[in-house]
C-alpha cells in the first residue's frame, strides 16, 4: 500500500490481519440463496454508521427524500402469502437479506440493503424485539415482500443482528493532527505516524447528515495506515488530543469496505509545550513563572536555546517539562515575542473602595502572603474584600487604613484569583481618614529627598519625593500640606542612610496654593512707639572682614521699640527686614508698626514699621552700584563723576540681590585716614539716573578712556568717548558712567567703536553720553568642544574667550565666521569674556586642495602599454586577518587625474 493512500489496508494473507481486508459487495445468486437463508449471517456494525443524523418525528423532511407520508398505517393482511411473495429479481420465498437502518421515525423507517443497491420501507410493527433498542446504523436481517396497495417491495420480519465479536489483538497507534466532520476517510500527508483529534469546538455535533470524526494511524511492515473514529469509539468518553498514544481494535464495514478504529483506549498523553515568564536569573540557572499554573519551575542555562547573554528577567519563554530526581524541571527553553504570555486580565472599569488593611512597612517573619493588603468595595451589589500587593499601587505614596481609593480588578487566568491593582488615592480621602494634617514650606531639596519647614514644629521634617501626591515636581519655597508618621525602631535600623532613619517622616504631601501657609499671626491694630535701640544689619558689622555669605548665616542684631498699650508700657523687638521704605530708623525716631506673633513659639516682633518723624539730621544720598567685588563694592554718585567704597557688612538686605546699575540709598561716613565710605546701604526702587533731557541723535564714537573698574590704574572714575562721525561735534569728548551703558555688564575697552546719545545731568547740567552700545565685530579663531576664541584684543590678550551657551539661536559656529558680541568683566578674576555672541555672516567653507597640475599631467601621460612606465612586481600576495587571500572589495580601474 502506498504511504498516504486513502484506500483501506489490504491483508497479505488470511491471518490475524483479516479485519483490515475490505469486504466485497455482490448480490447472491439464485443457487446460493437457499444456503444463505438457512444460516443467517452476522454482519459487523460499520464504524462510520450512516451519513444521516437522527431526527424527531416532527422534524422537516430532508430535501431529496422520497415523498412518503409523515405517518402511515400498515396492515399485514395486505401482504400476499402472509406477507411473503416472490421478488422480481428472482429472489425466492423466505430468502432473508441484510441491511442497515438508514432512517427511523416514530412508526416506520427505511433500510439500505447491504448486498444490492436498494432502499426498502419497513413498518415498526414488523420489528421482532424492543423498538427502543433499534437505532439508526444498526445492522438488521429481514425478508422482502410486496405492499398490496402500492405493489412496491418492503421489508418485513426484521431481526437486529448482534455485533461481531472483536478480535483479541489490540493495535497501538497515535492520534493525528487533522480533524474533520465528514463521513469520508481523509488522507493525512505526514511521514511520521500521527492522528487527528475530534475538534472540541463541535461539542459532539456536526452538520446535518454528518458525524464528527478523527483519525488514528499505525505502522505495519514499514507502512503507515490511517483509520477514522467517532466519539462513540473512544472508551469512557475520554478526550483525545493530536499526538496522544492509543490502542484500538480494527473493524471493517461489510457494506462499504471502510476500515475504522473501535474501542480506543488512551495509553499516553502527548507532552505539551508550556509558556511562562523568566522571574529570576542566577549564575548558572534561573526560574520561570509558569503560565498554566501558579507555580515556579527551575531551569539550567544549558537548557536555554538561544543567546544566553540576551536572556533577562521578564522575558517570555516556552519550554517542556521533565522530571529529574523526583522534581519537575524546564527543558528546551526558547524565547517568545514580548507580550506573548499573559497572566491576568485587567478590567477597563474603575471601582472605588476603602483600604481595610495596609501592607506593613516591615514584613513579619511568618508573613508568606504575597498580597497582604486588603480593599473593601461594593461590586455588583455585593460587598467584596480584594487583596493587593506592593506592585499594585500607581505610586509609592503611603496608604493608610480608611483611605478612599480608586482601582481596577485583575483576574488571574490560572487560578481565577481577583485582586485590586492600579490603586490611586482619591483627593477626598482625607475626609475619610480624619488624619491630622500639618502645613509647611519646602526648605531644602536633595537627590530624591528634602526637608520641610513646619508651621507647628521647630525641627525640619524629612520627606521622600515618592510621597508627593501630584505628578508635578516640587520646588523650594512651595507651600505644602502633609501627614507626620513615626518611624519604628525596626524601620530605622533597616534604613539605608541616616536621613531616612529620623524618628518622624512627612508623608502624603499635597501642594497648596501660594499664600495658604503662614508662620505668623499679624495684628490688624497699628501701634505708635519710639525707637529705644537701633537695629544693626548683621553681626558681621562688628567684623568688617567677614564675607557676606558668612554674615548671612548669623542672626541680625535686633532693635527695640517702646510703646504703650492700654496705659501699660511695653517693648517689642524689631528687625531691619521688617521696615517699610529705604530709611533706617534711628534712636529716638517715632514709628508706626504692627505686631506679629510666631504661631509655633508665640514670640512677638514689630513688623510693617514706618518712620513718622526723625530727630537726627543725617543725610541720605542716592547712588548707583558701579562695581561688585568679593566682599566690597563701589557706588557711583548721583552726579556720575565719583565712586564711593562700601563694605558688604553695611548692606541692609541680601547682597546676592545686588546687580550692577541698581539704585541704592546710603549715608557717608569717614573712616581711618579720613577715607570716605558708604554706610547703611539700602537698595531702593530704580530711578532715572541719566536725566530727562535725552537727545534723539545717535552718534558714532570711540572710547578714549574706559571706566576705572576696567582700568584701575587711572585716577579718574569717568570714561570718555570721542565723536568720530563727520559733523559739527566731531572730535568732541563726552564722559560716561555705569548708568550710561545700555548693558550694565558690558565692559568697554579703550579704542572700541560705539553708538551713543547725549543727555544732560540734572544736578550739574553737564552733557554726558548715554545708551552706549558697542560696535564689535570679529572673526571666530577656533571652536573646541564647549568653548571657543574670538580674534579680539582685550588688554594684553589678543584672543577673547566665549562659551557655546552664549551663542544666540543655538547656532554652531565655525572657524572664520564673523560675529557680534558683548564683553563682560569678571569682577573677581579680572578676566574678560564674550557674551551674547551673534553670527553676522558665515566664513568660507573649506575646499579640498586639488593635486598639482604637474602631477595630474604626469598621471595622464602614463599608459599601461608604455614600456618606460613604472612597473609593479608582486613580492607577496595580500592576506587578510582570517588568513584569506585577496581583497574583499572589488578593485576598479582608476582614471588618471581623478580623485575618488
Amino acid at each position: 500500500m502506498e504511504r498516504g493512500s486513502s484506500e483501506p489496508p489490504t491483508a497479505r494473507s488470511a491471518s490475524a490481519h483479516a479485519p483490515a481486508t475490505p469486504a466485497t459487495s455482490s448480490a447472491p445468486s439464485a443457487a446460493s440463496a437457499p444456503a444463505a437463508s438457512t444460516a443467517p449471517m452476522h454482519i459487523p456494525r460499520s464504524a462510520s454508521m450512516s451519513c444521516h443524523t437522527p431526527r424527531s418525528a416532527g422534524a422537516k423532511k430532508r430535501r431529496g427524500a422520497s415523498a412518503l407520508p409523515r405517518s402511515m398505517s400498515f396492515d399485514p393482511s395486505l401482504l400476499h402469502n402472509n406477507g411473503h411473495t416472490a421478488f422480481a429479481n428472482g429472489t425466492g420465498v423466505g430468502i432473508r437479506e441484510t441491511g442497515v437502518v438508514e432512517k427511523l421515525l416514530t412508526s416506520y423507517g427505511f433500510i439500505q440493503c447491504s448486498e444490492r443497491q436498494a432502499r426498502l420501507f419497513f413498518h415498526c410493527s414488523q420489528y421482532n424485539g424492543n423498538l427502543q433498542d433499534l437505532k439508526i446504523g444498526d445492522d438488521v436481517e429481514f425478508e422482502v415482500s410486496l405492499d398490496k396497495r402500492t405493489g412496491k417491495p418492503i421489508a418485513v420480519k426484521l431481526v437486529k443482528i448482534k455485533p461481531e465479536v472483536l478480535p483479541e489483538e489490540r493495535i497501538s497507534g497515535q492520534v493525528g493532527p487533522d480533524m474533520h466532520a465528514s463521513p469520508i476517510t481523509k488522507l493525512h500527508g505526514y511521514i511520521h505516524p500521527v492522528v487527528s483529534a475530534i475538534p472540541t469546538h463541535l461539542d459532539g455535533k456536526s452538520a446535518p447528515g454528518q458525524v464528527p470524526t478523527g483519525s488514528v494511524c499505525y505502522e505495519r511492515n514499514g507502512e503507515v495506515f490511517y483509520l477514522t473514529y467517532t466519539p462513540d469509539d473512544v472508551e469512557r468518553n475520554m478526550h483525545l488530543d493530536t499526538g496522544d498514544r492509543v490502542s484500538f481494535y480494527m473493524e471493517t464495514n461489510k457494506h462499504t469496505g471502510a476500515v475504522s478504529a473501535r474501542n480506543i483506549v488512551l495509553v499516553k498523553k502527548k507532552q505539551m509545550r508550556c509558556q511562562g515568564v523568566v522571574c529570576a536569573t542566577k549564575e548558572a540557572f534561573g526560574f520561570i513563572e509558569r503560565g498554566d499554573v501558579v507555580k515556579e519551575i527551575f531551569f539550567h542555562y544549558s537548557e536555554f536555546k538561544g543567546d544566553l547573554e540576551a536572556l533577562q528577567a521578564g522575558d517570555d519563554v516556552e519550554f517542556s517539562i521533565k522530571e529529574r530526581n523526583g522534581k519537575e524541571v524546564a527543558t528546551d527553553v526558547r524565547l517568545l515575542p514580548q507580550g506573548t504570555v499573559i497572566f491576568e486580565d485587567i478590567s477597563i472599569e474603575h471601582f472605588e473602595g476603602t483600604v481595610a488593611k495596609v501592607i506593613p512597612k516591615v514584613p513579619s517573619k511568618n508573613q508568606n502572603d504575597p498580597l497582604p493588603g486588603r480593599i473593601g468595595a461594593r461590586i455588583n451589589f455585593s460587598e467584596k474584600e480584594l487583596p493587593f500587593g506592593e506592585k499594585d499601587t500607581k505610586s509609592k505614596v503611603t496608604l493608610l487604613d480608611g483611605d478612599h481609593v480608586r482601582f481596577n480588578i485583575s483576574v488571574d487566568r490560572r487560578d481565577k484569583l481577583e485582586r485590586a491593582t492600579n490603586i490611586e488615592i482619591l483627593p477626598d480621602t482625607f475626609q475619610f481618614t480624619k488624619e491630622s494634617r500639618e502645613m509647611g514650606v519646602i526648605a531644602a531639596m536633595r537627590d530624591g529627598f528634602g526637608f520641610i519647614k513646619c508651621v507647628d514644629r521647630d525641627a525640619r521634617m524629612f520627606f521622600h519625593f515618592s510621597e508627593v501626591l501630584e505628578e508635578s515636581p516640587l520646588h523650594i519655597s512651595d507651600e505644602v500640606e502633609f501627614t507626620v508618621v513615626p518611624v519604628s525602631r525596626l524601620e530605622r535600623s533597616l534604613a539605608k542612610d541616616m536621613l531616612s532613619a529620623q524618628r518622624n517622616h512627612a508623608v502624603r504631601i499635597k501642594k497648596l496654593p501660594k499664600g495658604t501657609v503662614s508662620f505668623h499671626v499679624q495684628s490688624e491694630q497699628r501701634f505708635i512707639g519710639q525707637v529705644d535701640r537701633e537695629a544693626t544689619p548683621a553681626s558681621a558689622a562688628a567684623n568688617k572682614n567677614v564675607s557676606p555669605s558668612k554674615a548671612k548665616e548669623k542672626d541680625a542684631e535686633e532693635g527695640v521699640i517702646a510703646y504703650e498699650d492700654c496705659g501699660v508700657k511695653l517693648t517689642v523687638p524689631y528687625y531691619i527686614k521688617d521696615l517699610e521704605g529705604a530709611a533706617l530708623p534711628q534712636l529716638g525716631d517715632k514709628v508706626e508698626f504692627s505686631i506679629s506673633e510666631v504661631k509655633r513659639t508665640g514670640l512677638q516682633s514689630a513688623v510693617s514699621i514706618k518712620i513718622l518723624n526723625r530727630t537726627g539730621n543725617s543725610k541720605r544720598l542716592l547712588g548707583f552700584v558701579a562695581t561688585l567685588k568679593d566682599n566690597f563694592g563701589f557706588i557711583e554718585t548721583a552726579n556720575h563723576d565719583q565712586e564711593i567704597f562700601f563694605h558688604y557688612s553695611e548692606m541692609c538686605g541680601d547682597v546676592d540681590n545686588l546687580e550692577l546699575g541698581d539704585t541704592v540709598e546710603y549715608t557717608l561716613s569717614k573712616g581711618k585716614g579720613n577715607k570716605v565710605s558708604a554706610e547703611k546701604v539700602t537698595k531702593v526702587a530704580p530711578v532715572n539716573g541719566i536725566g530727562e533731557d535725552v537727545g534723539t541723535t545717535v552718534l558714532l564714537g570711540k572710547v578714549t578712556r574706559p571706566l576705572r573698574s576696567v582700568d584701575p590704574s587711572q585716577t579718574e572714575y569717568q570714561g570718555l568717548i570721542e565723536v568720530t562721525e563727520e559733523g559739527a561735534s566731531k572730535g568732541q569728548s563726552y564722559p560716561f558712567g555705569i548708568v550710561s551703558m545700555a548693558s550694565k555688564a558690558d565692559c568697554l575697552q579703550k579704542g572700541e567703536l560705539v553708538k551713543f546719545q547725549l543727555c544732560t545731568v540734572v544736578h550739574t547740567s553737564q552733557k554726558m553720553a548715554c545708551h552706549i552700545v558697542p560696535q564689535r565685530r570679529a572673526l571666530v579663531e577656533s571652536v573646541k568642544d564647549q568653548f571657543g576664541f574670538i580674534t579680539y584684543e582685550v588688554g594684553e590678550s589678543k584672543k577673547l574667550f566665549f562659551h557655546v551657551k552664549e551663542v544666540q539661536d543655538g547656532l554652531e559656529l565655525q572657524t572664520g565666521d564673523e560675529v557680534e558680541f558683548s564683553v563682560i568683566l569678571n569682577q573677581r578674576t579680572g578676566k574678560c569674556s564674550a557674551c551674547n555672541v551673534r553670527r553676522v555672516s558665515e566664513g568660507p567653507k573649506p575646499v579640498a586642495t586639488p593635486r598639482p597640475e604637474r602631477l595630474v599631467n604626469r598621471l595622464k601621460s602614463i599608459t599601461l602599454d608604455d614600456a618606460s612606465a613604472p612597473r609593479l612586481v608582486i613580492v607577496r600576495q595580500p592576506r587578510g586577518p582570517d588568513n584569506s587571500k585577496g581583497f574583499s572589495i572589488e578593485r576598479k580601474a582608476r582614471q588618471p587625474g581623478v580623485i575618488d
